[in-house]
């Protein structure tokens, strides 16, 4: 059976807060040149690839095209940051600190902008696509800037010393977004840098692929040598070119915008509900990949499996449909299971599996 899926490329514009000082130097030299760069721990405490997922990196194609810096597509063209997300909306709701990555120095700060998608909104105001944001000194021509933070979250004000680990503020919705996530950019002299190679972002020739996105074990896909990010960063920041955000059951036919906001998660589901969907939401879906849902039941029984195609790389991709009952009246109570598959060729590139009660 096909599965409807719902193709959306996730969008995020980062324009950086104006800088203090004149204007920016000539091109930045190579990564082993620069003085005094700072070593950059994780800027969101969340588990990277469970709670939180590296949605977008800098776009490493100088040109029109888009690259990530492991030859991947998880970039847009122009993108000069690393987005980390969330799943849903819920998720942004509970709260997720986006802290420093490095000691430094707040110098500015911008709070005040509404949580909400440009779906909704239709943009934010020119110089303001950021949203709310921070940014952080480290000497020696070095920032970082911490963007599309939520409203009224921002625990720092510009005077502020801060260390590695300190809280600045939370994931949010604000600026030029529809997903919510902190962008996490680095600069030195002005120049936007890639994190993961220490490169200036745009410049110079497309890389040759640093990672074999066709390895089973991602946690061992080494790093650029030019990484600005340190060796406890490194391993939580292996690169996955796909992951499953979330999946589950829905009291209905599964709409992408409930699951977005986190309606269908955490709560037990009506053993009497007339309709029962299965649904899952992807980032990173390359051309090929096959999705399999599945659901099984208390007693062990499948009640579904189904399967779909993903017709061109894709940012971020949902998938529902419904099941069927397999006897009129109620649906059994306890325990059901849904499995989630990603194969891409003959690699299996992840199956997760989620609980959900009926009662």
């Amino acid at each position: 059976m096909r599965v409807p899926v719902d193709y959306r490329w996730g969008f995020a514009a980062l324009v950086f807060l104006p800088s203090a000082g004149a204007a920016q130097s000539p091109a930045a030299p190579p990564p082993a040149l620069f003085p005094g760069a700072p070593v950059l721990e994780l800027p969101v405490r969340c588990r990277i690839g469970a709670e939180c997922f590296v949605q977008n990196y800098v776009d490493a194609d100088p040109g029109p095209g888009m690259q990530d810096f492991a030859c991947g597509r998880l970039t847009y063209d122009g993108h000069k940051g690393t987005d980390f997300r969330l799943p849903d909306l819920e998720a942004m709701r509970r709260g997720v600190a986006v802290v420093a990555a490095a000691p430094g120095t707040v110098t500015r700060v911008r709070d005040g902008m509404e949580d909400v998608s440009i779906r909704q909104s239709g943009g934010a105001p020119a110089g303001r696509e950021a949203g709310n944001a921070v940014v952080v000194d480290h000497g020696n021509g070095w920032e970082t800037q911490y963007s599309h933070l939520k409203r009224g979250s921002i625990e720092v004000r510009p005077g502020d010393r801060v260390e590695a680990g300190t809280p600045l503020a939370e994931v949010g919705l604000s600026g030029n977004t529809e997903f919510p996530h902190v962008d996490f950019g680095i600069r030195h002299d002005g120049h936007t840098l890639d994190p993961y190679t220490g490169k200036e972002a745009g410049t110079g020739e497309a890389p040759a692929c640093a990672v074999d996105q066709g390895a089973a074990d991602q946690d061992t896909a080494a790093m650029p040598a030019g990484t600005l990010w340190s060796d406890a960063a490194r391993r939580k920041l292996a690169y996955r070119p796909s992951a499953l955000l979330g999946a589950g059951l829905a009291p209905e036919a599964p709409k992408a915008e409930v699951a977005r906001d986190g309606g269908y998660g955490g709560k037990p589901l009506p053993a009497d509900a007339p309709t029962l969907g299965v649904w899952a939401e992807l980032m990173g879906g390359r051309k090929g990949d096959r999705v399999t849902l599945e659901v099984t039941g208390p007693d062990g029984r499948r009640l579904s499996r189904n399967e779909g195609a993903v017709p061109r790389p894709l940012a971020v991709l949902f998938f529902g449909t419904e099941v069927k009952k397999p006897v009129p009246g109620s649906w059994p109570s306890g325990p059901y299971r849904v499995t989630v598959t990603l194969r891409h060729g003959d690699e299996t590139v992840f199956r997760e599996e989620r609980r959900v009660e009926l009662r």
